[in-house]
C-alpha cells in the first residue's frame, strides 16, 4: 500500500468538492488521496460520480480507479441543494482536524486543503486562528508555521500574512524576521533539495525606505536581521526596494523573496502564476499545501471551476513528501 495524501473538503459551499471530483476524473491514474468529508453529501452533489467509502486510508490508491476515495465524516448539516448554507462552518473545521490527524498518526502522508471561507468560520464557529496556516500551526503544536507561495517561476514568503497593513508594521520584529528566514532556508534545502539557497528580503516602505527617508523599519529591524543571518552562514540579501524585485531578470538571482506583508509577497506571484502557484507551510511536522485561490462561491457548482491549482498542490505534496506513486 502507498501512503496516500488527505484532502480536507474545504468550505462545503465552495468549489473545493468540485474541483476534488474533477482532479479525480482526470488524474485518478496518477494521483492517490483520500477526501476526508461526508459521503453521504458527496453523493447528492455529484449523483453520477462513482465513489467509495474507506475505514484506512491506505487503502486509497488500491480504489482510486473505481470511484473517487472518502473518508466518511458525517455531516450534521442536511444538504439542501442550490442553497449557500453558513452551517457547514462546523464540517470544514471538522474535515480540517481529522485530515491533520491522519497526517500526524501516519496514516497519510501530507495534507492539502481545499479553500475555507474565514470569516464565515469566524461569525458562526468563534474561529480564533487567521486562517489555515494559524490553525495548523495550533492543531500540530509548531512553534512556528511559514506560507510560502510557490510555482515554477517564482517562491515569495510573507512574514506577515492576515492581519491589517497597519498590525503588520507593528508585528514585524528582528525575531520574526529571522525565525522566518531560518525555517526557510532549511525548508529549502530539506524539501526542494536547494543546497545552498539564496535569500533575497524585501524592505517595508517605498524604496526600501531609501535610507530612513520613508520609514525607519529597514534600518532598525531588516537590516540588523539581514546581518545577523549572514554571520549564521545563510545567503540572504537585502533589504530590496519591492517594486524591482519581481521582474524576470531579478529572479534569476535568487530562490525565494522574503516579504514584509501579505499583498508584498501575494500580488506578484499571483500575477506571474495565478493558475500554478500553490501554498505551501513550512515548519510543520508533515507537507501541507492548497490551492492559490479562494472558495469561489459565485461559481460554484456552474462546472468552470479549473482544479488546476489543487492538482498542482497534490503533485507538490507528492513531491514534497519524498514518495512518489
Amino acid at each position: 500500500m502507498t501512503t496516500p495524501i488527505a484532502i480536507s473538503c474545504g468550505d462545503p459551499n465552495g468549489i473545493g468538492p468540485e474541483i476534488t471530483v474533477s482532479a479525480w476524473k482526470l488524474m485518478r491514474q496518477e494521483l492517490n488521496f483520500v477526501l476526508y468529508t461526508s459521503f453521504d453529501y458527496m453523493k447528492q452533489r455529484f449523483p453520477e460520480v462513482p465513489m467509495m467509502k474507506i475505514d484506512n486510508p491506505k487503502n486509497a490508491r488500491d480504489v482510486m480507479q473505481n470511484g473517487l476515495p472518502i473518508f466518511d465524516i458525517p455531516f450534521l448539516t442536511p444538504y439542501r441543494p442550490n442553497e449557500f448554507n453558513v452551517d457547514f462552518s462546523s464540517e470544514t473545521i471538522r474535515s480540517i482536524e481529522m485530515a491533520t490527524r491522519s497526517c500526524i498518526n501516519g496514516e497519510t502522508k501530507a495534507l492539502c486543503t481545499n479553500p475555507i471561507s474565514k470569516n464565515i468560520l469566524t461569525e458562526k464557529q468563534n474561529f480564533k486562528h487567521t486562517g489555515h496556516t494559524d490553525f495548523l500551526r495550533y492543531l500540530t503544536k509548531s512553534d512556528n508555521a511559514v506560507m510560502m507561495l510557490a510555482s515554477d517561476k517564482l517562491r515569495v514568503i510573507p512574514v506577515t500574512i492576515h492581519v491589517s497593513l497597519v498590525d503588520a508594521t507593528k508585528l514585524l520584529s528582528k525575531q520574526l524576521i529571522e525565525n522566518t528566514i531560518e525555517i526557510v532556508h532549511d525548508s529549502l534545502i530539506k524539501l526542494f533539495d536547494i543546497p545552498a539557497p539564496r535569500i533575497a528580503v524585501s524592505g517595508l516602505n517605498p524604496h526600501a525606505g531609501e535610507s530612513g527617508m520613508f520609514g525607519l523599519e529597514e534600518l532598525d529591524i531588516i537590516v540588523p536581521s539581514i546581518q545577523a543571518l549572514q554571520r549564521r552562514g545563510i545567503d540572504v540579501t537585502g533589504p530590496f526596494s519591492a517594486d524591482s524585485l519581481f521582474h524576470e531578470q531579478a529572479r534569476k538571482n535568487y530562490d525565494v523573496v522574503v516579504c514584509m506583508y501579505h499583498d508584498q509577497a501575494l500580488i506578484p506571484i499571483k500575477t506571474i502564476s495565478f493558475d500554478d502557484a500553490v501554498n505551501i507551510t513550512l515548519g510543520l511536522p508533515f507537507v501541507r499545501t492548497s490551492p492559490d485561490h479562494g472558495t469561489a462561491v459565485d461559481i460554484a457548482g456552474k462546472g468552470i471551476a479549473s482544479p488546476t491549482s489543487l492538482i498542482n498542490s497534490i503533485r507538490m505534496a507528492e513531491q514534497l513528501s519524498g514518495e512518489t506513486v
